[in-house]
């Protein structure tokens, strides 16, 4: 049931519909590419210019003494603070960067193109949308006149999609967020506007290289080919290890249902001669490869990492294995206090039954709940989560709507005194 001041609120949000549409556009102009990390000062300005223009006080941290912040490409992060008040504030969290376009694009990705109703772009969805939509929905809950009993904090950060280091991780480790100063944090990820996410599967992030020895490519069995290598430990693992982790399912409700078993998955792989480097007689000594293993709640990392180990040792290959990242499950609690106001406030706003679900790779959620030790953290945002680093990605208009309906709501029930100013 929506009281009146609720429904103003909600007007309030439709009123500035077209504003939101443009400022997602304007933030998906901006080609912010992880990796490397380009364009990051220009976004940060907006997000920046934007806050201070509705009234937060704006402070820009570059993550000092990470090697990633260097002056040709500064890892800068964006935090303002709407109100005061003794209580710990709400804080709305999104990522900037956003992955390479990749190809198969039938539009430019970074023109922020608006047709049928549906803004297209590298970003859109995943996830500058969830970054406008939760500094909208608080500007509806402002306009509307009503007093905060909390501050209400909006952070604008970098390198989510490396693993959010110099971006949530680095907030957490210098204390901007910490119990003591925040109670809610939502990230804005896309997730489908009418889902709470409580948590995300673990990520195990290695780099696999195998070590033969150089010789003339016209004389091959002088040498021993790492390439060649390689395709034996590809193939076992794909032989082996796969079809086990097929046989495995996670009780957690992770979405899409696909996604409640185990995967593995070869990211990159380089061996030899650059192409278009030009043409090298040799054979190669080194290939190199990159595996993404996600794992389930039920799984833990010390198996996972010994198991990869187990089939590739069989193999009769000299190899080396690097960890590269990382991340344990996490599953928050859904009968949570912001968890289960987020589920009323999807009932209100759009009268579905919200879905409380778990996200199928890792978001920030891990540095808010391990780094700061803030439990009352969840997910939500307008975007699809199937859209997510696609081709022609888009956020459709009703969709950035709804969700900012949705955190309008929330603001007003658990950052405001339910009395107008």
């Amino acid at each position: 049931m929506r009281t009146p001041l609720e429904r103003a609120v909600l007007d309030q949000v439709d009123q500035q519909g077209e504003a939101m549409v443009e400022f997602t556009r304007a933030l998906v102009r901006i080609p912010t590419v992880n990796p490397p990390g380009e364009c990051y000062a220009e976004c940060a300005r907006l997000v920046a210019s934007k806050l201070q223009e509705l009234g937060y006080d704006v402070v820009t941290l570059g993550a000092d003494g990470l090697p990633e912040h260097a002056p040709q490409r500064p890892r800068l992060n964006v935090v303002g603070r709407l109100g005061a008040g003794e209580q710990p504030a709400l804080h709305f969290n999104g990522h900037y960067d956003v992955v390479p376009p990749g190809a198969g694009w039938s539009i430019d990705p970074f023109a922020a193109e608006l047709r049928d109703g549906r803004i297209y772009g590298r970003g859109a969805c995943d996830q500058k949308a969830g970054i406008a939509a939760s500094i909208f929905a608080v500007e509806a809950v402002r306009r509307s006149g009503v007093a905060l009993r909390c501050a209400v904090e909006q952070s604008a950060t970098a390198d989510e999609e490396s693993g959010g280091f110099a971006g949530v991780a680095w907030l957490c480790d210098r204390a901007h967020l910490s119990p003591t100063r925040q109670r809610y944090v939502v990230i804005t990820e896309p997730l489908d506007p009418e889902r709470v996410c409580i948590g995300h599967r673990g990520v195990y992030w290695f780099e696999l290289t195998t070590l033969g020895r150089v010789g003339h490519g016209s004389m091959p069995g002088l040498a021993v080919n790492a390439a060649e290598q390689m395709t034996r430990l590809v193939h076992a693992l794909e032989t082996e290890l796969k079809p086990a982790l097929a046989g495995r399912e996670s009780s957690a409700p992770v979405e899409p249902p696909q996604a409640r078993r185990p995967s593995l998955n070869l990211n990159s792989i380089h061996a030899g001669q650059t192409p278009g480097g030009g043409q090298t007689p040799t054979v190669p000594d080194r290939c190199t490869a990159v595996f993404d293993r996600r794992f389930i709640h039920e799984e833990r990392f010390e198996d996972v990492r010994a198991e990869i180990v187990a089939v590739l040792d069989k193999q009769g290959v000299a190899y080396e294995l690097k960890d590269m990242m990382r991340v344990d499950p996490l599953l928050g609690d859904q009968r949570g206090e912001l968890a289960q106001a987020a589920g009323q406030a999807i009932r209100d706003a759009l009268a579905v039954e919200p879905a409380f679900m778990v996200s199928p790779g890792t978001f920030d959620q891990k540095h808010v709940v391990r780094r700061a030790g803030i439990q009352e953290c969840i997910a939500y945002g307008p975007g699809r989560l199937v859209l997510a680093h696609q081709p022609d990605e888009h956020v459709a208009v009703a969709d950035l709507v709804a969700a900012a309906k949705v955190m309008a709501l929330l603001t007003l029930r658990l950052a405001a005194s339910g009395d107008r100013a």
